[in-house]
């Protein structure tokens, strides 16, 4: 049990934490600029209503999540200078962003790209361990 607790305060907790909020601060950014256009633009909102459709509103809302999970590893590959990347750190980026999520959820800001849902959870597992892959061992 130690050794387990051990090994989870050596996580590299501030680049995750780092790189999710970043990825959470980029959506959420999205949200904001794409309501604004709903609301100004007929274009913008038929748009958004087509892509948000029920047949293809839950392809689009799962692709978003694998960009997101995606693009917060990308960032922690590039910040990563003093740690290695592992199953186990992937593991802990997943709840970091989770994290954000809830906290994005608990803020009164639109969320219809990526929210706290299994949708959400099912895209950003999917886009960590995808772009990940070679830190699996």
């Amino acid at each position: 049990m130690n050794h387990w607790m051990q090994r989870l305060k050596n996580f590299p907790w501030r680049s995750l934490l780092q790189s999710a909020t970043l990825s959470n601060l980029l959506i959420a950014a999205l949200e904001i600029l794409l309501f604004w256009g709903v609301v100004h633009s007929p274009v913008v909102s038929n748009v958004l209503k087509m892509l948000f459709s029920p047949p293809l509103g839950v392809l689009t809302k799962v692709a978003i999540a694998i960009g997101m999970g995606a693009l917060t590893v990308y960032w922690l590959e590039i910040w990563q200078q003093r740690f290695l990347l592992n199953s186990s750190t992937l593991w802990a980026l997943v709840g970091c962003l989770l994290l954000g999520l809830f906290i994005k959820s608990l803020l009164p800001l639109p969320t219809f790209l990526v929210d706290l849902s299994s949708l959400g959870l099912m895209g950003i597992l999917i886009g960590v361990f995808w772009k990940g892959r070679p830190y699996w061992r």
